[in-house]
C-alpha cells in the first residue's frame, strides 16, 4: 500500500512529530531520555532548586492570602476565587459553592459562607506534619487551594478515594474530590511528593492498589485521575502565577504525561507533543503489553514475513528482528520507544514503555 521507502517514511513522521512542540526553557536541564526514578529525581531537584521564595502563611506583608486572591481567580468572574471541591453556585447551601468573592475569606472563628485555604495534601498526613508557623512546606501555594470553609472541614484529613459526580464523603470515612477536581488533586499530590520527598509520600494521601508504579510509590487512583481529568486553563494560569511568586512550577500541570513516564499507568496527554508518539491506524495489528520489562508480543499480522525495528526517542534504531512475534526488549534501558512493524503491505508504528 505504501510506496515510499519505509525507513524514510518512519523517519519523516518521527522527526515531524518530535519537532512540532517545544519543551519550556524551565525544563532545559532535564534529560528526558531518562524515565522512572531517574526522571522523578531530576524533576524533584528542579522544583526544589528553583523554589526561591517561601511565603508566610499569614502576614502583614505579601502572604499566601494575597497570592491566592490572584492565583485562584475564576475566569468566569474575575471578582471570585474558584473553590476546589465546589460544584453549585445556585442553591442556598454554602458548602456546595463553586466560587466566592475573593475578599470573602475567613479570618475569624465564624466562617460559614467564607472561604479558607485547603491543604490538598492534608497537613497531618505528611511526616512530619506540615506546619504553617514559618514559611516552608506548609505554606507552599502549589498545595493550597481556595475552598468553602465547611467543605474544607468536611474533607478534613480524609484520604482520597474513587467515586463519581460531585465531591463528598464516601465509604464511611473517605473523600471523593469530584469529577471536576480529581485531576487537580492528583497533580498536586504528585508535586508535593516530588517537592518534599520523604515527608509527603503520595501513598499516604489516597486509597487503592499500587500496580503501575515499579517503586510502589504512587497509587493507581492518582495516575488514573491525572489521565481522566485533563489540565484546565485555570490550572495553567494558576501555575504561572505561583511560578512568578515562588519561582518553581508544578511539572504535572505543565505536562501530565510526565507522570506516565515516571510511574507508568494510563497514558496521560503529552502537552508538549514531544515525549510520546502519535497514534496511527494499525489496520488490525496490535502489540501487548505497552508497558513491559521483558517481552513485546505482536498480534494481528496476516503475514509470517515481516520485520520489526525499535527506535529510541532520538529516532535511532536500537533493536531489529525478522519474523519474530515475541520480541525481547529486556536489554534496552528504561524509556519510551517506538516499535515499527513492516511487512509487504503496511507499516505499523507503536509506542511502548520499557520499565
Amino acid at each position: 500500500m505504501l510506496k515510499l521507502n519505509s525507513s524514510l517514511f518512519f523517519c519523516l513522521i518521527f522527526i515531524l512529530h518530535f519537532s512540532w512542540a517545544q519543551i519550556p526553557d524551565y525544563y532545559s536541564d532535564i534529560d528526558f531520555d531518562q524515565q522512572g526514578v531517574s526522571l522523578r529525581i531530576q524533576l524533584s531537584n528542579l522544583i526544589g532548586d528553583t523554589h526561591h521564595t517561601f511565603l508566610p502563611y499569614t502576614s502583614g506583608a505579601t502572604d499566601t492570602w494575597d497570592v491566592m486572591r490572584i492565583s485562584d481567580l475564576s475566569s468566569e468572574n474575575s471578582d471570585n476565587v474558584l473553590l476546589i471541591y465546589g460544584y453549585d453556585d445556585e442553591d442556598d447551601d454554602f458548602i456546595n459553592d463553586r466560587s466566592r468573592d475573593a475578599y470573602d475569606s475567613c479570618h475569624l472563628a465564624w466562617c460559614s459562607g467564607k472561604w479558607n485555604r485547603e491543604h490538598v495534601f492534608a497537613r497531618s498526613l505528611s511526616n512530619p506534619a506540615l506546619t504553617t508557623n514559618d514559611p516552608g512546606s506548609g505554606t507552599d501555594i502549589h498545595n493550597l487551594r481556595a475552598a468553602d470553609s465547611q467543605k474544607n472541614s468536611q474533607r478534613s484529613n480524609r484520604l482520597f478515594t474513587d467515586g463519581s459526580g460531585n465531591s463528598g464523603i464516601v465509604d464511611g470515612g473517605l473523600f471523593f474530590p469530584g469529577d471536576e477536581w480529581k485531576g487537580d488533586v492528583a497533580r498536586i499530590i504528585m508535586y508535593m511528593y516530588l517537592r518534599y520527598p520523604g515527608q509527603c509520600d503520595a501513598v499516604n494521601s489516597a486509597t487503592g492498589p499500587i500496580t503501575y508504579a515499579i517503586q510502589n510509590d504512587m497509587p493507581d487512583l492518582l495516575l488514573e485521575w491525572n489521565q481522566e481529568d485533563p489540565v484546565s486553563d485555570f490550572e495553567l494560569t494558576r501555575n504561572d502565577v505561583i511560578y512568578s511568586y515562588q519561582g518553581n512550577r508544578n511539572p504535572f500541570i505543565d505536562n501530565p504525561f510526565l507522570a506516565s513516564l515516571i510511574w507508568n499507568g494510563p497514558q496521560a496527554d503529552d502537552a508538549w507533543g514531544t515525549l510520546s508518539a502519535p497514534d496511527y491506524d494499525t489496520q488490525g495489528v496490535f502489540i501487548y503489553p505497552s508497558v513491559t520489562d521483558h517481552f513485546i508480543t505482536v498480534n494481528g499480522l496476516g503475514s509470517n514475513k515481516f520485520k520489526t525495528t525499535v527506535y529510541n526517542q532520538l529516532g535511532q534504531a536500537v533493536l531489529d528482528s525478522k519474523n519474530e512475534k515475541n520480541i525481547n526488549v529486556s536489554i534496552l534501558p528504561p524509556g519510551v520507544y517506538i516499535l515499527v512493524i513492516r511487512d509487504s503491505e503496511q507499516i505499523n508504528p507503536f509506542k511502548f514503555i520499557k520499565k
